[in-house]
């Protein structure tokens, strides 16, 4: 599956929800609100992973990323959302590998994210990008799950 990558813009808003209430279960997806606060944030930046070879001449949209840099030097990763079609195709590793680049520009020296810990395609995937368990957050989801902190330097 050939696909491209380039930043957000406004009008991907919807597709991008739409994507993410697709990934993720209510109680981990994000609600409108809560995903235009987070790629609205001063540091915050979202990544588009769109076909390539567009259908009928319109792009379709098989993932996406929101990071933010601060201050400190450490990177966040807010959220990865793959289409379930997109998936084993290279295109969560290609934004990863973007946004982690982008956070360096931005002088991270270190990148962390939350994952629930019974998300084992996520834990696979992160360990696969040399991501490291730094702590437990007992009931960190709406729903009552933990989540691991991931990190991992970006030398």
């Amino acid at each position: 599956m050939e696909f491209s990558l380039r930043a957000a813009r406004r009008e991907d808003f919807e597709a991008l929800w739409a994507v993410d209430q697709q990934c993720f279960p209510p109680g981990i997806s994000y609600t409108r609100p809560e995903l235009q606060a987070y790629m609205r944030r001063a540091r915050s930046f979202t990544l588009v992973a769109e076909s390539s070879f567009p259908s009928g001449g319109f792009p379709i949209t098989l993932g996406f990323i929101v990071a933010e840099s601060s201050r400190r030097g450490v990177g966040h990763i807010i959220t990865i959302d793959v289409v379930t079609e997109g998936r084993r195709f290279g295109i969560g590793s290609h934004l990863l590998s973007s946004a982690e680049a982008q956070l360096r520009a931005a002088n991270c020296h270190a990148v962390m994210l939350e994952v629930a810990v019974n998300n084992s395609s996520a834990l696979a995937f992160y360990k696969r990008h040399h991501y490291d368990v730094l702590e437990t957050i007992p009931h960190y989801y709406s729903d009552g799950v933990d989540a691991l902190v991931l990190g991992k330097r970006l030398a």
